[in-house]
């Protein structure tokens, strides 16, 4: 199986450039296209979170028509740019998906790996995985112990390095993790918010972050970074459900690129 991550659309009304210079509806319609034209297409996409801006009603209608040319399945959790209410009006198939009633959190058992989708809100800019998130996720997990599970959600529970970041991550990370050891049928863990391509082995489990397709967060570790964007290359990520049954991720850049190149002529001898 192969799926693709996108996170941190940050779409505005009208397409309006978000922070006066970043055209994210250009961006996404680029990263649609990037996705469909892929030598294998994935599988299923999962949207992490900050689909918009402001969470309003016309961001939704315009991330949504901006999706509609995908080929494949996609998936939506919220993130703290999100609005709770519209965004259940906007994506009422989330109340089809095994949904929970109160949080936007689902399973969707309709792949070879099993994908839990974490509703991480909890107002302007923290996350929180509260005990009645947990309690539902442990008795998700329960559910079928034996099944490769990947879990996908907006606020990464772990500390980056990136300050002005960190103070914005998904509080009860040790609930969380508790709840994690009792599944060890979880392969990865799969974040956004951060807007940078960042890997850690935590609690036992292999964590991420996928960049943005549009604008980075700086890559500042000095004790005092000021929050700041750069207009680094637009990118994705896959994760690759291996014949080992591994979850093998992969950044995919969008944009035009020379090559490829064949590394061997047409006798098979290198070129030179």
């Amino acid at each position: 199986m192969l799926i693709a991550q996108v996170t941190d659309t940050h779409i505005r009304a009208n397409g309006k450039p978000a922070y006066g210079q970043v055209d994210t509806a250009g961006h996404l319609s680029a990263c649609v296209r990037h996705l469909n034209s892929l030598p294998r297409r994935p599988d299923a996409v999962l949207f992490t979170g900050d689909l918009t801006d402001y969470g309003q009603p016309d961001e939704y209608a315009l991330f949504r028509r901006l999706i509609r040319p995908l080929e494949m399945p996609w998936f939506v959790i919220p993130g703290n740019h999100d609005d709770r209410v519209n965004f259940r009006e906007a994506f009422p198939e989330v109340g089809d998906w095994r949904a929970h009633p109160d949080f936007i959190q689902y399973c969707v058992d309709d792949f070879p790996v099993r994908l839990v989708g974490l509703d991480t809100y909890d107002g302007p800019k923290e996350g929180m995985l509260c005990e009645d998130r947990l309690a539902w996720l442990d008795a998700c997990l329960s559910e079928q112990p034996d099944r490769a599970t990947l879990i996908f959600m907006h606020h990464p529970p772990f500390l980056t390095g990136i300050r002005h970041m960190d103070a914005q991550n998904c509080r009860n990370g040790k609930g969380f993790a508790t709840v994690l050891r009792r599944h060890p049928q979880v392969r990865r863990l799969i974040c956004g918010h951060v807007h940078r391509t960042i890997q850690v082995h935590w609690n036992g489990i292999t964590a991420s972050i996928a960049p943005s397709p549009a604008h980075s967060v700086a890559l500042d570790l000095s004790p005092e970074s000021p929050p700041a964007f750069v207009m680094e290359p637009a990118c994705c990520q896959l994760h690759y459900l291996s014949e080992e049954g591994l979850v093998v991720s992969h950044l995919s850049f969008i944009g035009e690129f020379d090559g490829p190149y064949p590394f061997f002529s047409s006798d098979g001898r290198l070129i030179e």
